[in-house]
C-alpha cells in the first residue's frame, strides 16, 4: 500500500529575524492569565535542570482544564531556542503548548546566539536528553495531553527531530521536518517496528542547497520501504522558513489530532480549546 503524500503550494519567504516584529507583551512571563507567554529569564530562556537553557510558549487563553498537544520545536542552524517567538505565531496562537532546547553546540565563535545540532553520538545523547527534559518540563507547568507530543524542526534541527522521534517512537506521536534530510549514521531505523506508528510531515523547498531534490527523493524511498506514512510538502524557494510551510504543519498537526491514530482516548481531554 502506498502510504506517501505529495503536495506542492506556492509560498512568500519567512521574515527574517531583522525584519520581524512582534508584540512584546505577547512574550511576558506566563504567570500572566489568558495571553501567550514565553517564560522569561534574560532573553526570554530558562534553564532546565541539566542546565540546558529553552524557551517555553503558552496559547493564548490557556485554559487549564483542556489537555493541550504540545510541540518541541528544533531551532535551525546558527539559531537559538528564541526562534519558538517566531515560530509559533506562524504556527497557530491558540492550539498547542510549545517548548524549544538550544542545540547542543555552538556554530560560531562571533555570534553569541547560533548553535548548531551536531549529528556525533555525544551530541545526539545530549540533544535528545534535552528534549525529553523539555517534555517533562512542560508537562509539568501545563496540561499536556501525553498521546499527543510532536517533534518538529527547521534545517538540522529537523534531522535531529527525525533522529530523535526515530529513538522515543512510543513518546511521540510524530515528527514534522521542515528542510531538514533524515540522518544518516547511528542506525535511525533500528526500531523499525515501533517508528512505524509516527505520523511523518517532510518540508522542502525546490531551491534548496542543503536538502536538494534527489536527496528528499532518496529519504522518501527509504521511508516508504520502511513502511512508514509521510506526508509531503514541497515550497518554491530556497531554504527560508515559509510562512505557509509553518501554517501547514498547524493543519497536519489538527489532523493528527483529529484522527483516531494519534490516540485522542487516552488523552485527557478530546475537544479544542474554546475558540481555537
Amino acid at each position: 500500500m502506498n502510504r506517501f503524500r505529495s503536495t506542492c503550494v506556492t509560498e512568500q519567504p519567512f521574515p527574517s529575524d531583522a525584519n520581524t516584529s512582534l508584540d512584546t507583551d505577547f512574550f511576558s512571563d506566563f504567570s500572566v492569565a489568558g495571553g501567550m507567554a514565553m517564560t522569561a529569564e534574560s532573553d526570554s530562556t530558562r534553564s532546565n535542570f541539566s542546565g540546558s537553557h529553552y524557551a517555553l510558549f503558552a496559547p493564548l487563553h490557556y485554559e487549564p482544564n483542556y489537555a493541550y498537544p504540545l510541540i518541541v520545536w528544533l531551532h535551525g542552524g546558527d539559531q537559538d531556542e528564541n526562534q519558538l517567538k517566531r515560530v509559533m505565531p506562524q504556527i497557530s496562537l491558540r492550539n498547542y503548548v510549545a517548548i524549544a532546547p538550544r542545540a547542543t553546540s555552538a556554530s560560531s565563535a562571533t555570534q553569541q546566539s547560533a548553535f548548531a545540532w551536531r549529528q556525533t553520538e555525544p551530541h545526539i545523547v545530549a540533544a535528545e536528553q534535552r528534549v525529553l527534559e523539555c517534555v517533562a518540563v512542560a508537562a509539568e507547568k501545563f496540561n499536556v495531553a501525553p498521546a499527543r507530543i510532536f517533534l518538529a524542526g527547521h534545517d538540522g534541527g529537523g534531522t535531529m527531530a527525525f533522529r530523535i522521534a526515530m529513538r522515543n517512537p512510543r513518546i511521540f506521536a510524530g515528527v514534522l521536518s521542515c528542510g531538514g534530510p533524515f540522518p544518516s549514521g547511528n542506525a535511525p531505523l533500528a526500531q523499525l517496528h515501533a517508528i512505524r506508528r509516527l505520523s511523518v510531515l517532510v518540508g522542502c523547498s525546490r531551491e534548496s542547497e542543503r536538502y536538494p531534490t534527489q536527496m528528499v527523493c532518496d529519504d522518501l524511498r527509504l521511508l516508504h520501504s520502511a513502511g512508514m506514512s509521510i506526508m509531503l510538502r514541497e515550497y518554491p524557494g530556497a531554504d527560508d522558513l515559509a510562512p505557509h510551510m509553518l501554517a501547514d504543519m498547524d493543519r497536519w498537526l489538527m489532523e493528527q489530532i483529529n484522527s483516531s491514530g494519534v490516540g485522542a482516548a487516552e488523552s485527557r481531554a478530546t475537544s479544542s480549546p474554546s475558540g481555537a
